[in-house]
């Protein structure tokens, strides 16, 4: 299971002298951009440019005032799956920020998640606030994402791998199938519309019990759940690096699947997902 990511916010104190009076907002921005493209000590550069979002600017504004980020994100409005902020204090005329941010802050400013930023300017200080914003796939391309999740799990099948300690050959491919699909989409849409996961349901039951009641005939079956990915790339990728779902992935008694999510923009996971793995009878 996948748990959501946490925003975390950090007060920087630069004693370098007087705000001067042509610093401006896109000078910020240009300062972070130009860490993103840069790097690390030579790691990660050329990370794709933020651009400026209202909602994050507000958010930053609220920074200002004293209001935590995670608060400040609520009253603005911003959906995020992730966030951090800085506030920078006495920055100097000639805007230095860039050389600050890159030896204090570089690995968060070049998270290749965060796309978004907003800035708030009040005499010496500035607030910066980045942000992946929460971008859930669209429920018309269920079928879509249904179709690359399985072609990413069967590309994971054809190689060997290890889940955990226990070592897997390469498996058979598995197919998509309609009932372990719908079993998949209900529970991913009762996850979704009561805020929980766990592969116990609200009425008690197992997901055996759940993909039986889809009217699935089998003699295997397995579950995998996640929430908080936004793309079948994440959800894949977060289900092999834990072993006991990269186990279910890996294992050959599996010959079927359906994978389906559901969203729920109010909620701090945002998005469900389950897969649910079957043999027929």
């Amino acid at each position: 299971m996948t748990e959501p990511r946490k925003s975390c916010h950090t007060a920087l104190a630069v004693l370098l002298g007087m705000l001067g009076p042509a610093w401006a907002r896109a000078e910020v921005i240009d300062s972070v951009n130009t860490v993103r493209h840069v790097g690390c000590d030579g790691r990660h550069p050329g990370v794709p440019p933020l651009r400026e979002n209202a909602r994050l600017d507000e958010a930053a504004h609220r920074l200002s005032q004293g209001t935590d980020l995670r608060t400040a994100l609520q009253f603005a409005g911003y959906h995020e799956v992730s966030s951090f902020s800085v506030s920078v204090s006495n920055v100097p005329s000639s805007g230095d920020i860039e050389r600050t941010l890159a030896q204090q802050f570089c690995q968060q400013v070049v998270n290749p998640a965060f796309r978004e930023i907003g800035i708030w300017r009040s005499g010496k200080q500035v607030w910066i606030a980045l942000a992946e914003p929460f971008t859930p796939p669209a429920p018309q391309d269920q079928n879509e994402v249904g179709r690359r999740v399985l072609a990413l799990a069967n590309e994971a099948r054809a190689h060997a791998r290890r889940c955990g300690p226990t070592p897997y050959a390469a498996a058979a491919p598995l197919t998509a199938n309609a009932r372990l699909t719908h079993a998949a989409l209900a529970y991913a849409r009762d996850m979704a519309a009561f805020a929980y996961m766990n592969h116990t349901g609200r009425d008690g039951s197992t997901h055996a019990e759940r993909i039986t009641r889809s009217g699935y005939r089998w003699s295997e079956v397995g579950e995998n759940l996640a929430s908080g990915v936004m793309t079948p790339e994440e959800v894949v990728r977060g289900w092999l690096a834990s072993p006991e779902h990269c186990a279910n992935l890996m294992d050959p008694l599996y010959r079927e699947m359906g994978v389906a999510f559901a969203v729920n923009s109010h909620d701090a996971r945002g998005v469900y997902w389950a897969l649910e793995f079957g043999t027929p009878r």
